[in-house]
Order: C-alpha cells, then sequence, then structure tokens
C-alpha cells in the first residue's frame, strides 16, 4: 500500500498510526456481553441489526426482562472476534440510544456463565441404563421418563452440556434445546 516512491501510504497518512495497523495476526477471542437495555420494541432488531450489518457472528442470545417497574430487559450475547473487534463491538453497541450499559463478562474475574438444555435420548436395555448412569455423572435431573425414553435436564458451563450430548449421541440422542449463556457477576455490585 504505498505510491511506489516513499512507501508512505496513499494519501500519505502515517504507516506506523493505528488506521495502517493489521489486526490479521491477532488471536481470536471469545466473549460474553451483557447489553443493559430501556425495553422499547426494536431494541433487540437494532441490537442484532448492528451484527449482522458488520459481518459479526452471534453464537448465543439470550433475552429477558430483569426490571418490569422501569422496563429494562438484559441481553446476553456470545461472540467472537479479534480484540480490536471486541473493542469495537461495545463502542458500537453503546452509541445504540436504548442501551444503556454493555459488561464484558468474561473480562471480570467475578464472572459466571450458565446454560440450561433439555437432552431427550431414546433407548433400552443396557444404552438405557448407562444414559442414567452418565447422566447421574453429570448431575442431570430425570424431568420425564418413559419406557422407551428420558429427558435430561442439565445446567452447567457450555462446554459441560456439549460433553453431555456428545456422550447421549451414540446412545440414542433424539433432541436437544439449549437457552444459550447466561451470565452475573458474583458479589454485591451490580452488572
Amino acid at each position: 500500500m504505498s505510491d511506489g516512491s516513499t512507501g508512505t501510504p496513499p494519501g500519505g497518512g502515517n504507516p506506523k498510526s493505528a488506521y495502517f495497523l493489521s489486526h490479521e495476526d491477532q488471536e481470536v477471542e471469545r466473549r460474553t456481553l451483557a447489553v443493559m437495555v430501556d425495553n422499547e420494541p426494536g431494541v433487540l432488531a437494532r441490537v442484532v441489526g448492528l451484527f449482522s450489518g458488520r459481518g459479526y457472528n452471534i453464537d448465543s442470545l439470550t433475552v429477558a426482562e430483569v426490571d418490569a417497574n422501569e422496563h429494562r430487559s438484559r441481553i446476553t450475547i456470545v461472540t467472537q472476534g479479534t480484540p480490536h473487534i471486541l473493542e469495537q463491538i461495545e463502542a458500537q453497541l453503546l452509541r445504540i440510544v436504548p442501551v444503556d450499559q454493555v459488561i464484558d463478562i468474561t473480562k471480570s474475574k467475578r464472572g459466571i456463565e450458565r446454560e440450561l438444555a433439555l437432552v431427550k435420548v431414546a433407548g433400552i436395555g443396557e444404552a438405557r441404563v448407562e444414559a442414567l448412569r452418565i447422566s447421574q455423572i453429570f448431575r442431570a435431573n430425570v424431568i420425564d421418563t418413559t419406557n422407551e425414553s428420558f429427558i435430561f435436564e442439565l445446567t452447567g458451563a457450555s462446554d459441560k452440556i456439549s460433553q453431555f450430548v456428545d456422550l447421549m449421541r451414540p446412545l440414542g440422542l433424539v433432541e436437544v434445546s439449549r437457552t444459550g449463556v447466561l451470565s452475573i457477576k458474583r458479589g454485591k455490585v451490580k452488572g
């Protein structure tokens, strides 16, 4: 990107400025962001539109009203990108008018992330016994059972749920329903 004579970028910019730095060599990171918003029509569409309009992916998305009196909701988003891209996402989220606060749960030592899953497994004989044994190891609750199937309820980190699902595949996995990541910080401090 030079004019061929001086080694300067087109337009005469400084090649050492942040504008010309490449972010391709940076490591991709996973982040969980808690976005506090005013609960009004179109807020979720605007937040999701920010991601899709810039080509950012959302790995997990959960939304719920957290304060009915103040009409506030919490949008929990799990996304990935380079540190530069993730900083851009946070800054751009804060520019959306109904967004009050963006909290990076991943960066906090006090952050807790959990997910809920319902897992249906069909099987008889030894496969049924093994599915029940594994569910006890993972502390999954049996919330429904028939002579041919179980529905397990499991909470925990996303990796734990994925491991449980993988172990159930050869035993007769039928269906999985996951909530997406929920997050919160430990202690008295809000956010």
